[in-house]
Order: structure tokens, then C-alpha cells, then sequence
């Protein structure tokens, strides 16, 4: 018996499962794309200030040395000339030339006071009144004595004169006429003696009106009306400073003192300016009038005293002040701003603008620095362009486009002017 199979089942080729894929080597396509694009951000993060900054603050293309185009915008100044003043400075406090605590010379009962705190007052005002009645009293009785022993007197004068007649007439002894002489003396040294309890009486009633010893202004009052002063007191009634004029104790390093002495030597009368405690404004100007007579050995100086007139009351006692005593005063030197100098370790040097608008490297000497100026000694003449700001972009010819403060053409623009000026005024004259 023949066995009979079935044939086995085929599925369509629609649904046969696809052969596996083959596995393709990984690309290093995808990260050098990355790369480029890390460099890109790199390059616009580090370019885009620049592409995006002012043009004109961009050197242009070929500035330097023989480039054309625009340059560096900086500000300028010209050197000029003109006069400074060599000044030593130093810290001084505003000190009355007269300062008065007055008191008392007489006990009683304040009474008056005639005056108003912190008013000006001339020398002889009458400021305060003491009760004048015990004085007047002690007066009057003083004169009641003095008119008593004066009578004595005059009567002892007389019996002299009668026993002197006596005496040439040989009527009385010798010893009546020499008792009667010294009778006579006696009551003089009484009569003496009263004329001087009169005039203290007198003094004393002067004293219970106080007058002002000296012009000045006064302080708070210390004693109210109706206390009870005593010449024995510590304390004053009122204080009164003078301050007008006024002087400033001020100290200079002792290494200055002999120029100081020179100019006093000489009979130079020494300007002295006195400035607030900010160093901007000028309160006062004075003179200097004395020195003192020793150094301070802790602090190596010395002090001065000016005087100023302080008609205005700007300066006022115990005041911290700045002076400026001036020693000598340059005239016609070259000046230019201090902000102009540059410096480094081998020297001292500016920037000088060129007529062709490029700037050069100049070494200057520099002399008297006062303020905002300073002395050029040598390395310029009056006139030239100096740059003031800027520099930290500048180099050796450097092309650069100065503005200078009051002028409205650039400064390689107006010497070109005049050099072309010249030229044809050259031209013209040779022509003719």
C-alpha cells in the first residue's frame, strides 16, 4: 500500500518575511558638522562687537604710518603760553589776633547787659552794668574825708607860717617852729592818702560800667542779669574775639624754610591764599607776616602766621583751612594740561598731532605742576597740538582726527590752511 503525502503549504511571496538588512559602518559625516557649527558660533560671538560697533570709532583701512582714510577720533589741546605760580602748601586753623575773656573788677549785682550774643562791637561800647550805688557811696565818702583832712592841713600851714615869723623874731624856741614843720608834712601824707582812696573810689564805680577792651564780635552770653560777680571769679561774663582782621597759624616742612627765609630776607612781601577744607574754593588772601621761632622736631615743621583782612567774615575763628603760601611766580613759560603727559619707566612723553593728522611720540621735561597745568621745560613749542584723550589707542603715527575744545576745524585741517596760505603768498610775492 503506497502512502500518499500532502504537499506542504506555501505562503505568497507578499507575506514571506523580508531578509535581515545589512549593517552599514557608522558616518563621521554628522560630527564634523557639528565642529563647523561650534567654530561659527565661536567666530560670531568674538566678531559681532566689532561688525556691530561705531564706524568711526573703526581705524579705517591703511591708517598708521603713511595710511589714508579716517583716523582715531581723540581730544586735543594746544600749548600755550602764559604764567604759574610756585606755591607751598599746607594745613593751617584760623586763629583771632585777639581773643578777650572779660570779667569783673568790682562785686555786686549785674544789673544790665547792653549787648546782644554774637554781635560786633567796637573798642569803649558799654556792655554790662554792675550796681554802681556802694561805689558811689564809698565816693562820696572818700571826698567827705579828703575835704576834711584838707582843712587840717591848710590850718597846720598856717600856724607854720605864723611860728616861722616867731622864730625870726626870736619869740619861740627853735623846737616849736621844727614840731609845727613836721605837722605840716603829716597832714600832707593825710591829704595824700585821701586823694587816693577818692581816685579808687572813683576807679571802682568806673569798673561797675564794663566797656569792650577791643573790637570784636561776641560770644554767648555766660552770666544772666541779676547774679551776683565777683572779681574773684573763674569764669568771664563774655568772651569777645576779634576778627577783623583775622590771621591762620599754618606749617611748612622744614626743608622749604630756607626759601621762605630768603624772600623774607630780601623784603619780599609773600602772598598767602586760604582755601576750604575740599581744596576748591578761596576764602580768603593774605600775607604772610611772621614765622615762628623753632622747629617741631616730632613732625619736621615749622609754623607760619598770615594775616587777612576778612572784610567779608569768610574765615572765622578755630576754622580748618588749606593754605597756599606763593614763593615765586613764573611768567611766560610754556603751559599745557597735566592730562596730556603720559609716563612710563624710561620717561616722560606727549602726544604731538602732526599737520598731516598723524601723531608722534614727543619727550618732555617737566617743570612746575599747579592744578590742572604743568610747566614743559623743553620738548615743546607755544602752540602745538597736544592729544588730552585717546592715547591708550594711539602709537607712532597714528592716524588720528583731533577735536580741540573751542575750535572748530581740526588741527591738521588748520595748519595745512596756513602752510597753504604761505605757499601762495610765497608764490605771489616771487611772481611779482
Amino acid at each position: 500500500m503506497i502512502e500518499q503525502h500532502e504537499p506542504p503549504l506555501q505562503l505568497p511571496a507578499a507575506v514571506a518575511p523580508p531578509p535581515p538588512a545589512e549593517k552599514k559602518p557608522p558616518s563621521h559625516k554628522g560630527w564634523i558638522w557639528v565642529a563647523v557649527l561650534i567654530v561659527v558660533a565661536a567666530a560670531a560671538y568674538f566678531l559681532w562687537p566689532k561688525l556691530t560697533s561705531t564706524p568711526a570709532a573703526v581705524p579705517a583701512k591703511g591708517s598708521g604710518k603713511g595710511g589714508g582714510g579716517g583716523g582715531a577720533p581723540v581730544i586735543a589741546v594746544r600749548s600755550r603760553k602764559g604764567d604759574m605760580g610756585v606755591y607751598f602748601t599746607g594745613l593751617g586753623t584760623v586763629t583771632p589776633l585777639n581773643t578777650v575773656t572779660v570779667k569783673s573788677r568790682v562785686d555786686g549785682q549785674l544789673l544790665k547787659v547792653q549787648y546782644k550774643e554774637g554781635e560786633l562791637v567796637h573798642q569803649d561800647d558799654v556792655l554790662v552794668e554792675i550796681d554802681p550805688r556802694p561805689y558811689e557811696a564809698a565816693l562820696m565818702q572818700a571826698e567827705g574825708t579828703l575835704a576834711k583832712d584838707s582843712a587840717t592841713l591848710a590850718n597846720a600851714r598856717i600856724d607854720f607860717a605864723r611860728y616861722q615869723t616867731l622864730l625870726s623874731q626870736q619869740a619861740i624856741p627853735e623846737q616849736t617852729f621844727a614840731t609845727q614843720k613836721a605837722v605840716v608834712a603829716q597832714e600832707e601824707g593825710v591829704v595824700k592818702t585821701d586823694d587816693g582812696l577818692v581816685e579808687n573810689a572813683k576807679l571802682n564805680l568806673t569798673y561797675a560800667h564794663i566797656t569792650a577792651p577791643i573790637t570784636g564780635v561776641i560770644g554767648l552770653r555766660l552770666v544772666d542779669p541779676g547774679n551776683i560777680v565777683h572779681a574773684s571769679d573763674a569764669n568771664g561774663l563774655l568772651v569777645i574775639t576779634q576778627i577783623q582782621p583775622i590771621s591762620a597759624i599754618f606749617t611748612i616742612a622744614e626743608d622749604q624754610l630756607q626759601v621762605v627765609l630768603q624772600k623774607k630776607r630780601a623784603g619780599q612781601k609773600l602772598q598767602v591764599d586760604a582755601y576750604d577744607r575740599e581744596m576748591k574754593t578761596r576764602l580768603a588772601q593774605g600775607w604772610l607776616t611772621t614765622l615762628d621761632n623753632q622747629i617741631d622736631q616730632t613732625t619736621g615743621t615749622l609754623k607760619l602766621r598770615a594775616t587777612f583782612d576778612n572784610h567779608d567774615n569768610a574765615l572765622f575763628p578755630n576754622q580748618f583751612v588749606n593754605i597756599r603760601l606763593l614763593v615765586e611766580e613764573k611768567r611766560g613759560v610754556i603751559l599745557v594740561s597735566t592730562a596730556t603727559i603720559q609716563r612710563n619707566s624710561q620717561s616722560t612723553y606727549v602726544y604731538v598731532v602732526n599737520p598731516n593728522s598723524t601723531v608722534t611720540v614727543r619727550k618732555v621735561t617737566i617743570g612746575t605742576t599747579e592744578g590742572d597745568d604743568s610747566e614743559i621745560t623743553s620738548g615743546l613749542t607755544v602752540g602745538e597740538v597736544v592729544v588730552m584723550t585717546g592715547v591708550d589707542k594711539l602709537q607712532e603715527g597714528s592716524k588720528v582726527t583731533a577735536q580741540i575744545p573751542g575750535e572748530t576745524a581740526s588741527p591738521g585741517a588748520s595748519q595745512k590752511s596756513s602752510a597753504s596760505t604761505a605757499t601762495k603768498s610765497g608764490k605771489t610775492r616771487k611772481g611779482k
